[in-house]
């Protein structure tokens, strides 16, 4: 079976390259990374809207650009729908004028089908004729998706298609896109800033840090187990800690960090250094004098509440464990504990959650 995307190119733009390589086996492909990463401009690349200085570009197995053989096919000719970050309506056109611009060249009863056609796909049918004015965001997102939908295209390009929208409407419309993907049968890659994303959307995803893919994986595979520092910090590791393997029990390492012992982790050598990654939803906080000997995590860390900051519907608590450890819990949890600067707690964590990386 031909993968997704097979892309390995280099392109310059000003002073910024993108040196990328990325074989995805199925979609959806979630390109993920900070702002400036070069996220855009490798789908822009898939496109055809700029062209790489050197490489190759292919999807489902179709050659859409081969520097060594001279050849990059035409945007019209890609068999790509592009939606870009900003929707790029036109805004003298309803929603069905929009929707069926592409479609020139196809008799005007075959036109009207397809666009109602899409128009029931998206759920428009109240807003048909309104002018992308009188949309809301996620109106005119669904309206810039079915124009790219239009032309039956093999795989749908879609840049930051959640960012301009509210928090509320993104999860609704997160879903909306999952059942739409599935309904047309269209293979999507989707790029985004946006971890919850990744996790919701991806089949597959590629981690772009500065240009390069660090690393390509399911999003278990990325998220549980990134590959190096720069994917830890990004996919939402916040405690990052170095230490020394000291001994290997029953195929579990012994790690000390800034004289505390960790255990958990895999894959490395006694005598190794190594950097701890914990995420903070895997920490759990609890009172010393509260802490059951029942509890299944191999690892009690005492600690000092440094610092505790709402995020949302939890508190990220930072803590001193003779490093710096995350956590993340909920407002109740905080409020039972009492959570301040200075107070004491015991910090607890499983083996499983431990990820070590090799320095």
């Amino acid at each position: 079976m031909q993968p997704l995307l097979d892309l390995a190119i280099r392109l310059r733009a000003g002073e910024f390259t993108l040196d990328a390589e990325i074989v995805a086996p199925g979609g959806p492909l979630v390109i993920i990374g900070p702002s400036g990463a070069g996220k855009t401009l490798t789908l822009r690349a898939i496109a055809g809207i700029v062209r790489p200085d050197a490489g190759r570009i292919a999807l489902n197995g179709r050659v859409l650009f081969d520097s060594s053989q001279r050849l990059s096919l035409p945007p019209q000719a890609r068999r790509v729908g592009y939606v870009p970050q900003e929707y790029a309506l036109f805004p003298h056109l309803t929603a069905e004028g929009n929707i069926g611009y592409g479609l020139r060249g196809m008799g005007a009863t075959n036109k009207r089908r397809r666009v109602a056609e899409l128009i029931a796909l998206t759920g428009l049918e109240e807003q048909r004729r309104l002018y992308p004015g009188h949309l809301s965001g996620g109106q005119r997102q669904r309206v810039a998706i079915a124009r790219a939908l239009a032309v039956n295209p093999d795989v749908l390009l879609l840049d930051e298609p959640f960012a301009a929208l509210d928090v509320p409407t993104r999860q609704a419309l997160m879903d909306d896109m999952q059942h739409l993907l599935e309904r047309s049968g269209t293979a999507a890659v989707i790029v985004t800033h946006d971890r919850n994303e990744a996790l919701r959307l991806a089949a597959y995803v590629a981690v772009l840090v500065a240009g390069r893919v660090r690393q390509t994986g399911t999003p278990a595979e990325v998220f549980s187990s990134p590959a190096n520092e720069e994917v830890a910090a990004f996919v939402g590791v916040e405690t990052i800690a170095a230490g020394h393997v000291r001994e290997i029990e029953d195929g579990v390492p012994i790690v000390y960090v800034s004289g505390r012992t960790i255990e958990g982790g895999s894959g490395v050598a006694v005598c190794a250094e190594v950097l701890v990654c914990l995420r903070p939803e895997d920490v759990t906080i609890a009172s010393p004098s509260r802490l059951t000997a029942e509890s299944s995590a191999r690892n009690h860390l005492p600690a000092t509440v440094q610092r505790v900051v709402p995020a949302g519907p939890y508190v990220r608590v930072e803590l001193d464990a003779g490093f710096l450890l995350v956590a993340l819990v909920t407002r109740q949890s905080t409020e039972a504990l009492g959570l301040a600067r200075g107070v004491e707690v015991v910090a607890t964590f499983k083996a499983a959650a431990v990820h070590l990386l090799r320095v």
